[in-house]
């Protein structure tokens, strides 16, 4: 590692501030007191943050997952009462978290099951994919959208507490308000909407603007393609880095998008997120939420394949960073850098005076050589 270090404790995590001086031996510990603020400008993300919503205060990663789940029956053109069930189940649920446990081998935001025939644990560990599930299923209902409060979320669910879901529905409808654009019922009489007037009324239920954007001029090494892995690259032996690796090394190309958790697009925590879905490890949605996932790397000499790499990004700062990239060994990160670039490959010398924490998600806690 270069540069010197500095420890810093921010909400039960730890960053690490990379100076430009030389390498020194010694870490200062420093804490910054308080949980950072709700809003754009504070814990932010795709909900907006940490705030109350009508009668009752949300996390920022409760309120990111609720915009997810409303933007999907936005852009499928359902009707506002579809993500109101869809919410309310997932209060039940899970919390409106993002969880890799529940009963028997339930998993995710609406505690889908394999065994159940809801899909991989890649799928239903991405909210995006999870919610499509969840709406698949409620659209099979016959006169889904008149059902009583907490009855077409039952026949989803199919949960042996039925009684549970009617009582958050109001606070789901206050949740769903607070995203929701366009009519009630977008399919409803009416000239209706085209695709592209769907997709541009999903980007509008985003609650804050885009900070997950990052420019990184090229480090000192030789030029690297950023589409393809260099002569040489192995993947990691790992079964789980593995898998995590070959994921994020698929996605080369494909574009950025603020608030996208793919397959098609992604931002750059829901790059992260979805990669590691497919090792069924769920991670939190959005950056600020996801530098508390896993432990906490102090070196970089220590780093493994999948290690989640900090950075203030275009929008952010050392103490609340807005941009992620994954680690994938062999000196290499993958990320979903900025609408321009898409998802790359880049070298880690790109990255490494920029670093301000590290998150290790799972498998060794130093890469195995292959």
């Amino acid at each position: 590692m270069r540069g010197a270090v500095l420890l810093v404790a921010v909400g039960g995590c730890v960053l690490l501030a990379l100076g430009s001086a030389a390498l020194v031996g010694l870490a200062l510990l420093a804490s910054v007191g308080g949980a950072l603020a709700g809003g754009c400008a504070g814990d932010g993300g795709t909900g907006g943050g940490a705030q109350q919503i009508g009668t009752r205060s949300w996390s920022a990663e409760q309120t990111a997952n609720a915009q997810t789940i409303t933007e999907v029956a936005v852009r499928r053109g359902l009707p506002r009462r579809a993500a109101v069930i869809a919410v309310s189940a997932a209060i039940v649920e899970s919390r409106l978290r993002n969880v890799a446990y529940g009963d028997r081998d339930s998993l995710g935001l609406f505690q889908q099951r394999p065994s159940q025939d809801w899909g991989l644990p890649r799928d239903i560990l991405n909210p995006a994919l999870a919610a499509g599930r969840f709406y698949d299923a409620l659209v099979a209902l016959p006169r889904w959208a008149g059902l009583p409060p907490g009855t077409a979320a039952q026949a989803v669910q199919r949960s042996a507490f039925p009684l549970r879901y009617a009582p958050q529905e109001a606070a789901a409808a206050d949740l769903v308000a607070r995203f929701w654009v366009g009519p009630d019922d977008p399919g409803g009489p009416g000239p209706g909407g085209t695709a592209a007037d769907r997709e541009r009324a999903a980007l509008a239920t985003l609650a804050c603007p885009d900070q997950g954007g990052a420019e990184l001029p090229s480090g000192p090494g030789p030029p690297l393609d950023p589409a393809r892995v260099p002569p040489g690259y192995t993947l990691p032996i790992d079964p789980v880095q593995r898998a995590v690796t070959s994921a994020a090394l698929a996605q080369l190309g494909k574009p950025y998008v603020w608030g996208a958790k793919g397959p098609g697009a992604f931002d750059c925590s829901g790059l992260t997120q979805a990669v590691w879905a497919t090792a069924g490890v769920p991670i939190s949605a959005g950056t600020i939420n996801q530098i508390r996932d896993g432990d906490p790397v102090p070196d970089l000499a220590q780093l493994a394949p999948g290690d989640l790499l900090f950075i203030p990004g275009s929008y952010g700062t050392a103490a609340v960073p807005r941009h992620v990239g994954l680690y994938i060994g062999g000196g290499l990160v993958v990320d979903a850098r900025n609408a321009r670039r898409g998802v790359i490959l880049s070298s880690l010398d790109d990255w490494r005076d920029r670093i301000v924490a590290v998150r290790h998600i799972g498998g060794p806690l130093t890469a195995v050589p292959a």
